[in-house]
């Protein structure tokens, strides 16, 4: 059997094979039109800014080099009691500090960013970062990206002074090999998707309350499912003021060392299993008036514009488990054979990667179109982000199970663990039910009002 093409297909040198004639073609010719096999990783890396293709070619190398290799690995470790942390993830984390990666949503000296990348959104650099780590493995691409969303809040805070007394001494820990995680806890066991839409926060009685007491307030309640919340050493942790709703929420910065509060337990979970998901519990645990995150009843709005800016990297992250399963999916049909040939040289299977890829690509176009753009993120665009990719992405990794077969669900052979990991990208964030309402709330001015004979058809 040749090696120069797959059956079904026409080898490069045929005279009906487009690759030859091309290349003899007039040079305006060349110029407007392309035939060739590439590489489409580094051809869409060519194409961005070049301190972006940078930056996306630095940690798909730390990706492979540092986290791929230790993801098998804890997929399958035991469960550690709350704040225990395998010495393998610590070394990561120290690692994943020095070189920049907990610290780059700000340029240096201040942060890690490169000068030359602070033209583009720092979205759309985390996108890049976040696609290649999940890629690798969606656990530890979680430990490190929580830590990112529990810094969010302080850099939307807009308060100069917080920023400087609170989160560059985080970053700067980060940098010097000694990990500082930060968590976002804003989920409570009485309410989850009621922490991220309007309609269902009204009618919500919080469970975090904080109540005054000179010189500060203090915080009384329970957070759970709280990405890194065992191993983070501070919190941007949002309470209700004492006696008022959720229209009072506030964001107050937690030290994890302080009296009264524990981790209580970590959740046994079914995919992204090297990062922790927390149980917060918070008895008169005291917070000086200085660590009040944005002004009093600022959390609401502050909360909602974090996962604005979360949401668009969660649709990365879907980017990056389609683009595993698809090229785990290639790797297989190549090496596996059906009928004494190899399943690649099947009709239906190369249909069926060519649909894989197709979904990926398009998937990533998305997200990079609106992450571009992302120096305000808008609620509908990033909540269409996040659906509509983790939505597709999960279809992707199916598409990958059913072409493995028998072989889809063994562990060894990567998907299993991809289909467990993508799950959790429809959940977190906001459900992807409560993302769809997130585009409606959004776009009301453009669907009101109602028997209006004036109106006019929304601009899609």
């Amino acid at each position: 059997m040749s090696n120069d093409h797959l059956l079904g297909h026409l080898p490069p040198g045929h005279a009906l094979s487009p690759h030859w004639q091309f290349s003899g073609m007039p040079a305006i010719t060349r110029a407007l039109t392309e035939y060739r096999q590439d590489d489409l990783w580094e051809a869409d890396t060519r194409s961005l800014p070049a301190p972006l293709a940078n930056l996306r070619r630095r940690a798909r190398a730390f990706a492979e080099n540092h986290i791929a290799p230790l993801a098998h690995e804890l997929d399958l470790a035991a469960h550690l009691p709350p704040g225990q942390c395998s010495p393998k993830v610590q070394k990561l984390l120290s690692l994943a500090g020095r070189e920049g990666w907990m610290s780059y949503f700000l340029p240096a000296p201040l942060g890690s960013m490169d000068w030359r990348a602070a033209r583009y959104p720092a979205i759309w650099q985390c996108a890049l970062v976040v696609e290649e780590f999940s890629r690798a493995c969606g656990g530890l691409m979680l430990l490190l990206s929580a830590h990112h969303l529990g810094c969010m809040p302080l850099l939307l805070s807009g308060d100069a002074s917080l920023i400087r007394r609170l989160m560059l001494p985080v970053y700067r820990q980060c940098q010097r090999g000694d990990p500082h995680l930060m968590a976002f806890a804003i989920t409570e066991p009485g309410a989850g998707s009621d922490a991220e839409e309007g309609h269902g926060a009204e009618c919500y009685k919080p469970g975090v309350v904080a109540r005054r007491q000179e010189g500060g307030w203090v915080l009384n309640g329970r957070k759970c499912y709280i990405s890194g919340g065992d191993l983070a050493r501070s919190l941007t942790v949002f309470a209700a003021l004492d006696g008022e709703g959720m229209e009072s929420w506030t964001c107050f910065y937690v030290n994890t060392d302080s009296p009264g509060f524990k981790v209580t337990r970590t959740e046994l979970k079914m995919g992204m299993r090297a990062s922790g998901a927390a149980e917060l519990e918070f008895n008169d645990v005291f917070i000086p008036d200085q660590n009040v995150v944005g002004g009093l009843r600022k959390g609401w709005a502050i909360n909602r514009a974090t996962l604005n800016a979360s949401r668009i990297p969660v649709g990365a992250m879907a980017v990056g488990f389609a683009r595993a399963a698809t090229e785990k999916a290639i790797a297989f049909a190549r090496d596996y054979q059906v009928g004494g040939k190899a399943l690649i040289h099947y009709q239906d299977v190369q249909q069926t990667l060519a649909s894989m890829t197709a979904e990926t690509r398009a998937l990533r176009s998305l997200i990079h179109t609106e992450a571009s753009r992302a120096w305000r993120p808008r609620q509908l665009t990033a909540s269409i982000c996040k659906f509509h990719a983790t939505d597709h992405a999960q279809n992707v990794v199916e598409m990958a199970m059913d072409l493995m077969a028998d072989h889809g669900p063994a562990h060894a052979t990567g998907i299993e663990k991809i289909f467990r990991d993508v799950r959790l990208t429809r959940i977190f964030e906001g459900t992807n039910q409560i993302n769809r309402q997130a585009v409606i709330e959004d776009w009301q001015p453009s669907l009101l009002p109602l028997n209006n004979p004036n109106w006019q058809p929304a601009g899609v």
